[in-house]
């Protein structure tokens, strides 16, 4: 098994186990592929959902740029319901994760077909 192999199997139980879903794994790995190398970055890997310029970052290269989504407000509110969903408590939220789940909010899975 690959590294990324592991690190997608991982995200999956993630996603089962913390937010109650059953992860697509062709969109998964689509999804994992394109965070890039940041998967392999302790740092990196993680989203610090605390963090204003975090969540601005994700607004802006994820939601705008990636999934061409308008600016508006519903983007923060997307990212702030998949934060509740995935545990605020929760100190791991991996971006993989996060990023899937905001690609289901905003039913944005064709940009990954």
């Amino acid at each position: 098994m690959s590294k990324r192999d592991a690190l997608i199997a991982k995200y999956a139980a993630d996603l089962s186990d913390k937010c109650g879903v059953t992860a697509d794994p062709d969109l998964l790995k689509k999804v994992v592929i394109g965070c890039g190398p940041a998967i392999y970055s302790d740092d990196a890997e993680t989203v610090a959902a605390s963090d204003p310029e975090e969540l601005e970052r994700i607004r802006r290269n994820f939601l705008m740029k990636k999934l061409g989504l308008a600016d508006s407000p519903a983007l923060a509110e997307g990212i702030d319901a998949v934060i509740e969903r995935y545990g605020r408590s929760n100190r791991n939220k991996y971006r993989a994760v996060v990023y899937y789940l905001l690609v289901d909010h905003f039913g944005k899975a064709s940009v990954f077909a």
